[in-house]
C-alpha cells in the first residue's frame, strides 16, 4: 500500500460528519491529494478555490481540497472530496485569493449545496483508492461577481499529448513533506492513454480519466479537486494515483470532457 493517498479518504469525511454532530473539533485525518516540483505562486488565479472547513483543524484555513470557479456561484471539485458531506454542505467554504493558507486574506464563501456526479464510485489499485466519475459541483451561498470563472472544456473535447497542462495546489511537495501550506503550480505533460493503461491496468478508464505528470512534476497530498488546465480551459481535476511522482505511475485526473455539469 502506498505511503499516502492522494484523496480525502472516506474516513476523513465521515469524521467531519461526526464532528459536526458532536460539536467537537477534528484533530486528525488522512491526507487528500499537492505539487511536486513546480514553483510558488504569489497571486492565485482568480478562479482557484481552496475547499475546506474550520473543523479540519490539522490544516490552516481547514483546507483539504482544491476547486475551480466555473460560474458566479458554482465551484467544481472532485466528488471524493465532498461526497460524504452532502447532508451538511454548509460546513464547507470556498476561499479565493489566498496563496498562503496560514494568512487571513482573500475571500471565503460558504457552500449552500453539493451535487455529485451520478455513477461516482470507488475501487482499489494496490491499496490505493481509485475514483470513478470523480466530479462534483458546489453551489455557493452567494455569487462572486468580481472574479472571472474559468471556462470548462466542451463535451468531447480533445486532450492533445503535445500540449502542456498546468496544475495548482496547496498541498505537499513530496510524499514525506506534510508542512507545505503555500500555493504552488507546475506545468506537466499529458500521458497517452495507452501508457496510463499499462501503468494502472483495468483501474484506468479512459472514458472518465486522463493521465498527466511524472517523476519530476506531479500533484500530491491535499491537491484533490484542483485543476488540470489545458489551453486556458478546465480540462481535468486532480483525482488519484499510486503515490506521488512515482516513476511509471502518472497522476490520474477526471476527464471533464466526458461530463455535462448542471451549471
Amino acid at each position: 500500500m502506498p505511503l499516502f493517498s492522494r484523496r480525502l479518504a472516506a474516513v476523513a469525511t465521515a469524521a467531519l460528519l461526526c464532528t459536526a454532530s458532536a460539536g467537537a473539533s477534528l484533530a486528525t485525518a488522512p491526507p487528500a491529494g499537492a505539487i511536486v516540483g513546480g514553483s510558488a505562486i504569489a497571486t492565485p488565479p482568480v478562479w482557484l478555490a481552496a475547499i475546506g472547513t474550520p473543523a479540519f483543524v490539522i490544516r490552516p484555513s481547514g483546507q483539504f481540497c482544491g476547486g475551480v470557479l466555473v460560474a458566479p456561484a458554482k465551484v467544481v471539485t472532485a466528488a471524493h472530496c465532498v461526497d460524504f458531506l452532502r447532508p451538511l454542505p454548509t460546513l464547507l467554504s470556498a476561499t479565493f485569493g489566498r496563496a498562503d493558507l496560514s494568512k487571513k486574506d482573500g475571500e471565503s464563501v460558504q457552500v449552500k449545496s453539493i451535487w455529485v456526479q451520478p455513477g461516482f464510485k470507488e475501487t482499489t489499485f494496490k491499496g490505493e483508492t481509485v475514483e470513478h466519475n470523480d466530479v462534483a459541483l458546489l453551489t455557493l451561498s452567494r455569487p462572486i461577481l468580481d472574479r472571472a470563472p474559468l471556462p470548462v472544456i466542451g463535451r468531447g473535447g480533445l486532450y492533445p499529448n503535445n500540449v502542456p497542462a498546468q496544475v495548482y495546489g496547496w498541498g505537499t511537495t513530496s510524499e514525506t513533506d506534510l508542512l507545505n501550506f503555500h500555493l504552488r503550480g507546475a506545468q506537466i505533460p499529458l500521458v497517452p492513454d495507452a501508457r496510463c493503461g499499462d501503468a494502472y491496468g483495468s483501474s484506468f478508464d479512459k472514458r472518465d480519466m486522463v493521465c498527466a505528470g511524472g517523476p519530476q512534476h506531479d500533484t500530491c497530498q491535499f491537491d484533490s479537486g484542483g485543476p488540470l488546465v489545458i489551453q486556458g480551459r478546465l480540462a481535468g481535476l486532480t483525482s488519484w494515483a499510486y503515490g506521488c511522482a512515482r516513476s511509471g505511475y502518472p497522476g490520474v485526473y477526471t476527464r471533464l470532457s466526458s461530463f455535462t455539469l448542471p451549471l
